[in-house]
């Protein structure tokens, strides 16, 4: 292993050292009384309740629900938002018939949407899916319509100019170009797919991370609903830092 990495490494451990003094706060705000503990239960408390549950199986068979209706939701909305996007940016008359739909439902909260999806379509999966769907599809929608509408015509036309055809021009000067817009609008969409795995299932859900923090709120668990929150947060996390090392060598070709 050579130096630069070993630093890399350390410069990586000492970045996540604020996490740790927050642990350490948590805990000895607790101890020391300053906090009630059914307010904020023990940093130690909320460990042991995640080793229970991981050893019992229950939180990972929850994770592999919540994240199986997520992801699901989540590939259907950036497939279908990219490629309405585009067509947004490249077609005039989708544009006209789908910008005032777009425009009209983005600022909806799409939690507000759970009682409807509800008796559209029950408690099973089907009713998480399409809320992940339908929270995610808009913000893809807008970034792939802005970021292809932001690219320099100029390229387009020099393209042309040389031979290329419609589709060559899409594929390899107007996608590209527009790929920061895009991978931005993508990570957002990450964050709105964990924001409404975990609401919907609050309300409409038998299993999964989300009835669990609420079935151990109603249990006075505390503990168990911290450290089910604590998974969420960590996988949110994870998510996000993964997709920027992705961004990162999707557009090594800009540094």
């Amino acid at each position: 292993m050579t130096a630069a990495r070993i630093d890399r490494i350390i410069a990586g451990m000492i970045g996540y050292l604020p996490l740790v003094i927050l642990a350490l706060i948590w805990e000895a705000t607790t101890r020391l009384g300053l906090v009630s503990p059914r307010m904020l239960p023990r940093f130690s408390d909320v460990l042991g309740a995640f080793l229970d549950l991981l050893q019992s199986g229950e939180l990972l068979t929850n994770a592999i629900a919540s994240l199986r209706r997520a992801l699901i939701g989540f590939a259907i909305a950036v497939c279908t938002g990219t490629t309405l996007g585009a067509g947004m940016a490249l077609v005039p008359w989708i544009r006209a018939a789908l910008d005032p739909i777009v425009q009209i439902f983005y600022p909806l909260p799409k939690s507000a949407l759970i009682p409807l999806v509800l008796v559209w379509f029950g408690l099973g999966d089907t009713s998480k899916t399409f809320l992940v769907f339908l929270g995610c599809l808009l913000p893809m929608i807008l970034s792939t319509y802005n970021g292809m509408r932001g690219v320099d015509p100029l390229l387009a036309w020099s393209a042309r100019s040389l031979g290329a055809s419609r589709f060559d021009v899409v594929r390899e000067i107007m996608l590209p170009a527009a790929l920061p817009q895009i991978l931005t609008g993508l990570r957002t969409t990450i964050a709105f797919m964990f924001l409404l795995m975990v609401s919907s299932e609050l309300v409409i859900a038998t299993n999964g991370l989300g009835y669990m923090i609420g079935a151990f709120g109603d249990q006075g668990s505390y503990p168990a609903m911290f450290a089910t929150i604590l998974v969420v947060t960590a996988l949110g996390f994870a998510a996000d830092r993964a997709f920027l090392a992705l961004t990162d060598h999707l557009l090594r070709w800009r540094a």
